[in-house]
């Protein structure tokens, strides 16, 4: 029973008003003590107090409520607690990895592009967010319904290569370039920004090569491609170690030979001028600057491609909606490339930004042209090694140690990420991105792993396995109730992260769930010689595995059974 979706039926019907409204009006009190759910009554009378009484009078409680109580102008709903176990409890475990799974997003289809890397140079630390981000997304997308096309919309075309091939043939080797292809290119393009401080002229050389790599070159695209294989190997061994995989790996270069059509297509629904020898769409009577289509010297832009990629995948995908998972310095990028769009006659809910803040660093900003970036598999392995270590201290019989390292050492720097609103800036912090006490991925993890224990445990000394069928009035405690509630609004906290696109929402309420249960745990005896208790408790102690489980899943992270 969808608890919320009953309560928001009846109100409705009694108020008058749109389910749509009661539902965004309707909250969960911040504590307890004021029920399950409150109804703020002030559209309703210029006397709220008197309104709540009066629909209190009017509602006929039915049996999942065990009482409806007026607080001020609210009207707070108590859920009849044995109901709210039985119904909460029963459905995940009948439900289990598909509990919180909903048909939302049935029969629409929805793009998301996320990480994006540029090739030929290091996957940083900074390009974590976008990626984990937006496989958050894409998981959640899925589990709600949707067809999901993910796209690494990978920065392999662009001034920069006209660089990096100006670099490699006045200072590159090729024995060098094979041994470890990212940071000697990394290198080359390093010393062509050194250079070119002391030689502008290097920046012209530049822009005339990338110039020759659109117009087909045969010897710069062999060179290019080089690069681009070179990269895309080593992005797979990061985006294996993170698992997270891609349907497209169709980059800015792929929609080369579609951008003259592209820039006509522009130009008979949209005005476009010549600015100093650029094609441009003025967006001044928006209050941007004007997005360039091609550049004086005949190249495209940026802007060209991704206009190219949307038009692209409007036709090709036919979505719903297309996300772009793009750090919040991209912002008006984004909104020149929406405005557009519209005016192109493409409906503005057809495409989102969503934007989040950058990774801080104590000694300033990293900067590929300067080379001080922070390389994320080494950060990976840094925290893979780690929990190794901690491993070999506290549990060195542990099974499947390599695993179980990858799966914390990984999962800590993904939570690390993902806990944050992803609007705000992330200071990078060793210690704390690779903590294990408090409110992070492992404490999750190790929370699950407890649960599975308690379960094995059973089982083995008491020969007592987890089955629906038990005695829930039995699960009076304050702590169970607790618990209880938290795997009742998993669903809701689902569909919360598809609304607003940050995962963080699903992140912090995991960590309230496993604080909860812990509670629950020191104050419940779980194995016990009271059988009926045991068999109750064992089923909550199944259903908090299932919802970490499922969580952790969503966010991408592994859910190990022993620690």
């Amino acid at each position: 029973m969808d608890f919320k979706k009953e309560i928001i039926t009846f109100l409705a019907a009694e108020t008058k008003l749109a389910q749509e409204e009661v539902e965004t009006l309707i909250a969960v009190p911040p504590d307890p003590k004021l029920g399950d759910y409150a109804f703020p009554c002030f559209k309703l009378g210029k006397n709220p107090k008197t309104e709540a009484e009066k629909l209190q009078a009017a509602i006929h409680k039915p049996d999942f409520i065990s009482r409806i109580e007026v607080a001020g102008p609210y009207l707070n709903f108590f859920l009849n607690p044995v109901i709210l176990a039985r119904e909460t409890l029963t459905e995940i475990y009948t439900q289990r990895k598909f509990y919180g799974k909903q048909d939302l997003g049935k029969g629409k289809r929805v793009v998301i592009e996320y990480s994006s890397p540029n090739i030929a140079k290091p996957f940083g630390i900074g390009h974590l967010r976008s990626t984990v981000i937006g496989d958050c997304l894409y998981k959640i997308h899925s589990f709600l319904g949707y067809t999901v096309v993910s796209v690494n919309h990978l920065g392999d075309w662009g001034t920069q290569f006209g660089k990096l091939l100006v670099a490699y043939r006045k200072w590159g080797e090729e024995k060098e370039l094979e041994k470890d292809p990212i940071k000697y290119l990394l290198s080359l393009y390093v010393k062509f920004h050194e250079e070119a401080e002391k030689n502008p002229s290097l920046e012209e050389q530049a822009r005339a090569e990338f110039k020759k790599l659109e117009d087909g070159d045969k010897e710069s695209l062999a060179l290019w491609e080089s690069f681009r294989e070179l990269s895309l190997e080593e992005f797979r061994r990061i985006y294996h170690l993170l698992d997270v995989e891609f349907d497209s790996y169709q980059g800015e270069a792929f929609y080369n030979n579609l951008l003259d059509k592209t820039i006509t297509s522009v130009q008979k629904k949209v005005p476009t001028t010549l600015s100093e020898g650029a094609l441009i769409v003025d967006l001044e009577q928006y209050s941007m600057p004007p997005l360039m289509l091609r550049k004086s010297d005949g190249a495209s832009t940026y802007h060209t491609r991704d206009v190219a990629a949307a038009l692209f995948r409007l036709q090709k995908y036919k979505p719903e909606k297309m996300v772009y998972v793009v750090g919040s310095e991209q912002k008006l990028h984004f909104q020149q490339l929406f405005k557009v769009l519209e005016l192109m006659g493409i409906d503005a809910s057809k495409y989102v930004h969503v934007d989040f803040g950058l990774f801080q660093f104590p000694e300033g900003k990293m900067s590929t042209r300067k080379g001080n970036v922070i390389f994320l598999e080494e950060v990976l392995h840094k925290a893979i090694n780690l929990v190794k270590d901690i491993i070999e201290e506290k549990n060195p019989t542990l099974h499947n140690k390599e695993d179980v390292a990858r799966m914390v050492g990984v999962g800590a720097i993904i939570f690390a990420d993902l806990s944050n609103d992803r609007l705000r800036n992330v200071m990078f912090d060793w210690d704390r991105m690779l903590s294990f006490e408090g409110e992070t991925g492992p404490y999750l993890q190790y929370t699950h792993a407890r649960a599975c224990s308690i379960l094995r445990k059973a089982e083995q000394e008491q020969e007592t396995g987890v089955g629906p069928y038990v005695n829930f009035s039995l699960l009076d405690q304050k702590e169970e109730a607790a618990v209880i509630k938290q795997l009742q609004i998993f669903p809701e906290i689902v569909v919360k992260v598809l609304q607003t696109d940050k995962p963080h929402h699903l992140a912090r309420h995991l960590i309230t769930a496993a604080q909860t249960f812990n509670e629950f745990y020191h104050a419940c005896p779980v194995i016990s010689d009271q059988k009926d208790s045991m068999k109750a408790r064992l089923l909550l102690v199944d259903c908090v595995r299932q919802v970490l489980e499922n969580g952790l899943h969503l966010l991408g992270i592994d859910a190990p059974e022993e620690m």
